[in-house]
């Protein structure tokens, strides 16, 4: 690229790019995607963006381009590599000065010298640290700032590589200029504390500012550039330092009040002067043991004593508490004899919410220390028994605190509480307080009884808490109403839930709960509400049918008032879901409430799809699988799905079933709406999806052959060459290999002129005889029989392959063995003998279709299970006998070739399995 052309075409097409009208934008991005491997490009582009006198976009624009080249480009062994001697100069270039005026475009700056640093620094690039801290050093504010910046991200990326060549460099340099990081740190620091003390806070703000990036970088230094910092003098000191640092920072974010221009900064550094005791804990455990009792007596003193007392902010009491917590739980500093740590929490949420992470660190040390501790919990509970005096403010919160932990540590406390009696003696008349100030009591006992249901509650108890929950759910104070609820979800969760204890109180709690979700206006309370409301729907299934009216009237509403909610509406379609199960075919009734939502759920062209989707799809399947019969509107919403295989998400297997669900309920009408769009879906799926995906695929149309033999065939037609020629080649996976057979079997079993056709098709594109190819395909199947593990699939290729006698075929003749072989195999399978009459019968044979005898715990059979019920009945593999099936072939094999000519035939079969055959078909 002309560089004295370049700069002006360059410019114009950047200009170009930061238009908002698509017309200019599009051909400008496209004229720069086409520029991007030119050579002389990138240079064009580091002479735009260090021009401050060119428009901000642009030169905002052209730092990105340049950043994503160097992702694409810069790499020697990248296509279309930027040569070494424009990256030479490119890399001079980027630190020939240090003035960027504007904050974002120096961040990206900034960011895109770190880049070329990860691979180029030190041996490509060995100026670079040399001339930062030659800038940091400068009097030049701005300079100064500018190098610091680059410096600290220059750091962090060369901290994050793992080989151990690059940590071994990183070490190297960490050890060349600790020194000077420390002193940067210790220099800035003070200059920040002197100018707020001087009630300079402009100038303080600047020092403030260099003295955080300085302290990022050392952080980094400390936790990733010495392989045992405990033997270094520097970096010990400078831990040891951070104690009276924070504690400086934290009276000075006193003093400054909460609208100071520095609050915010002065948190950051806060923050980060916890995380850095907090990394080298967790990197290096045993070389912050020296540090442990500084760092508990720093924690506990800002947590739990005067000494936190408006100076302390949520987070930093959270990073506290996680300091505390480390050290209680870090494996390095167990005792062998300590039993493996449980965890208690639930990934990482717990570290930014006070609350619950004082409750994580409550259990850490109680789990860690439980012998010494449960004693004196347990003597907390015997000190607090019978009611507590409603005036007496301090013992509601001290019994509040008590029951609390007793929850938490419920599992802990398995051996040392009879919870049965507690609840019986003490917990209930608890609850049977009603004065308004003992609600708090009544809220956590209800929540404490939850806590417990899992873990010690009797099966016989459950009535009482019923007749409790029903009482409770009455309360006068709505958060009483509204934890009762939540432990009422525990309760019905739980495995050793008795519906038949819980019919005799289902429509009063459900008319209640319905209530409660009238009542409650905060959005995350309905969801709650809801979850409660689904949870005993799924768990009653179509005993909730009488009592559903209430709700299925509110539904709608609640949906359109949620129309900015999405969350709360995914809650919703939860709820939809259950009680569709729970209504079976009478769902029916829901449709002009329910079909719309299911196509707003599912339609990728709607925002809240984003939100929706997934559970949308959900509810749509399961509509399908308890519909009683199709209609329009039902098969109009399958207009959405085109689009949604498009996708190839993780909701591609719901897609697939959902298809299965439509043609069990209505095959024809289905396929011949949506076949042929579904066929164009599936062939470009099919270029470009794993073997368990191409195997889901083919699995529809196995299933749309079952339902529709012709019209099956018929439709999908475009890729059923594509399983013969995979047949023929002998696809190595033997899931797909295991759907192919299928296929084909169904095909040659049920419409054996179509697989004539097929044949006749493969034979002409391939430039073979149609013998040929049908010897190839009944040499496989026979080869690979082994791939096939169902035993319908197996039945089904011995139906398939002996549909193919009688026959004077040389070709089929030639292969008799191996379709004897086969139908062997295939009898072994599904042939049991009865021990009173030591005959054999096929045990797929399937009688009259009839209702199932259900017992208390089974879910009723869906629409889809009587239909499929029914469909089996039509099926060869369970109407037809195998063993008769055999044996009528094999009849008219010998009446065609006659007593001699299949005499030598048969002689083509092992004895063995001649010898087994006839003791198959012993009595026909």
């Amino acid at each position: 690229m002309d560089m004295d052309g370049a700069s002006s075409v360059v410019l114009q097409a950047l200009t170009q790019a930061t238009s908002q009208d698509t017309a200019v934008l599009k051909p400008a991005e496209e004229q720069l995607r086409q520029w991007e491997t030119q050579p002389g490009f990138y240079s064009v582009l580091l002479n735009i963006f260090n021009n401050h006198m060119l428009d901000v976009n642009v030169r905002w624009l052209a730092v990105l381009y340049f950043k994503n080249g160097i992702d694409r480009y810069w790499r020697r062994v990248a296509p279309h590599a930027l040569s070494e001697e424009e990256k030479t100069s490119l890399r001079a270039g980027l630190i020939t000065n240090f003035n960027e005026p504007v904050n974002q475009i120096a961040t990206q700056i900034a960011v895109l010298i770190a880049k070329v640093a990860r691979l180029d620094c030190p041996r490509q690039w060995p100026e670079l640290i040399p001339i930062l801290l030659e800038s940091v050093k400068g009097q030049d504010g701005l300079r100064q700032h500018r190098a610091l910046l680059t410096f600290y991200h220059v750091t962090k990326t060369l901290a994050s590589k793992r080989l151990a060549q690059d940590r071994r460099l990183f070490q190297d340099l960490a050890s060349g200029i600790y020194s000077f990081a420390c002193s940067l740190w210790s220099h800035h620091t003070d200059c920040f504390l002197q100018q707020i003390c001087a009630r300079d806070e402009a100038a303080a703000l600047g020092s403030l500012e260099r003295s955080l990036l300085s302290l990022k970088v050392l952080r980094k230094l400390t936790v990733f550039g010495f392989q045992e910092p405990q033997q270094n003098v520097e970096v010990m000191g400078f831990l040891n330092a951070v104690f009276e640092r924070l504690r400086q920072f934290l009276e000075c974010s006193r003093q400054v009040g909460p609208n100071s221009s520095c609050r915010e900064k002065l948190e950051k550094i806060i923050i980060l002067y916890t995380k850095a005791l907090l990394d080298f804990l967790e990197y290096h455990p045993c070389a912050f043991i020296p540090l442990i009792q500084r760092s508990l007596e720093f924690a506990v003193s800002y947590l739990f004593t005067p000494a936190g007392e408006g100076v302390t902010f949520e987070r930093f009491t959270v990073q506290c508490m996680n300091l505390i917590k480390l050290i209680v739980k870090n494996d390095a500093y167990k005792p062998s004899k300590n039993i493996d740590a449980v965890e208690e929490t639930g990934g990482d949420s717990w570290k930014y919410s006070l609350r619950p992470c004082a409750e994580v660190l409550f259990l850490d040390i109680f789990h860690n220390y439980n012998q010494t501790l449960i004693p004196g919990l347990l003597d907390m509970v015997q000190n607090l028994q019978g009611p507590t005096n409603v005036e007496d403010s301090a013992q509601l919160l001290m019994k509040d605190s008590v029951y609390n932990a007793v929850g938490l540590a419920a599992y802990e406390l398995f051996d040392n509480v009879d919870f049965d009696q507690w609840f019986k003696n003490q917990l209930l008349g608890e609850l049977q307080v009603s004065h308004h100030r003992y609600k708090l009591i009544r809220r956590r006992v209800i929540w404490l009884i939850g806590q417990w249901i899992s873990v010690k509650f009797k099966s016989e108890l459950r009535p009482l808490l019923y007749e409790v929950i029903l009482s409770l759910m009455q309360d006068p104070d709505l958060v009483v109403r509204i934890e009762t609820a939540t432990t009422l979800k525990l309760t019905v969760d739980d495995f050793e839930f008795r519906t038949e204890q819980f019919l005799p109180y289902l429509e009063s709690i459900f008319g209640l709960l319905f209530q409660l979700l009238q009542q409650v206006t905060e959005c995350d309370t309905k969801m709650q509400v809801l979850h409660v409301i689904s949870c005993v729907i799924e768990r009653v299934n179509m005993q909730i049918r009488p009592y559903v009216g209430c709700l299925v009237q509110y539904l709608p509403l609640l949906w359109k008032q949620s129309e900015e909610h999405n969350m709360l509406r995914c809650a919703i379609l939860t709820t939809l879901i259950h009680l569709v199960q729970g209504l079976g075919a009478e769902c029916k009734n829901l449709y002009p409430f329910l079909l719309p939502v299911i196509q707003l759920s599912t339609d990728v062209s709607q925002p809240p799809h984003v939100y929706l989707l997934e559970d949308g799809l959900e509810l749509w399947l399961v509509t399908l699988e308890n519909s009683p019969a199709i209609t329009p509107e039902l098969l109009r919403i399958f207009q959405n799905m085109s689009a949604l295989l498009e996708l190839s998400s993780e909701n591609l297997r719901t897609c697939f079933q959902i298809v299965n669900a439509y043609l069990y309920l209505s095959a024809t009408d289905f396929l011949q709406n949506y076949a042929e769009s579904l066929c164009r879906s599936f062939c470009n799926l099919l270029k470009d999806i794993t073997n368990e995906g191409q195997g889901q695929v083919l699995k529809v149309v196995e299933i749309a052959l079952k339902v529709s033999p012709i019209l099956g065939a018929h439709m999908f037609q475009p890729l059923l060459p594509a399983v013969l020629r995979g047949i023929v080649a002998g696809e190595r996976y033997p899931v797909v290999m295991s759907t192919y057979l299928g296929i084909i079997g169904r095909i040659l079993l049920q419409n054996s002129s179509f697989f004539s056709s097929l044949l006749t098709q493969m034979a002409s594109e391939c430039s073979q005889k149609m013998e040929q190819l049908l010897a190839s395909v009944i040499e496989m199947w026979v080869d690979r029989m082994d791939n096939i593990t169902q035993p319908e699939r197996r039945k089904l290729s011995s139906l398939a392959l002996l549909s193919l006698l009688p026959s004077d075929n040389s070709v089929i003749q030639d292969k008799f063995c191996g379709i004897i072989n086969i139908s062997v195999e295939a009898l072994h399978d599904v042939m049991t003998e009865d021990p009173e009459t030591g005959t054999f019968k096929d045990c797929m044979l399937m009688s009259q279709f009839e209702e199932p005898k259900l017992s208390d715990d089974e879910e009723p059979p869906t629409e889809q299970d009587k239909r499929k019920k029914v469909l089996a009945l039509e099926d060869p593999v369970h109407s037809v006998s195998l063993q008769q099936f055999v044996y009528e072939k094999l009849k008219a094999q010998q009446a065609m070739m006659g007593d001699q000519g299949f005499g030598v035939l048969m002689e083509t079969v092992d004895t063995e399995l001649v010898r087994q055959l006839q003791e198959f078909l012993q009595g026909l």
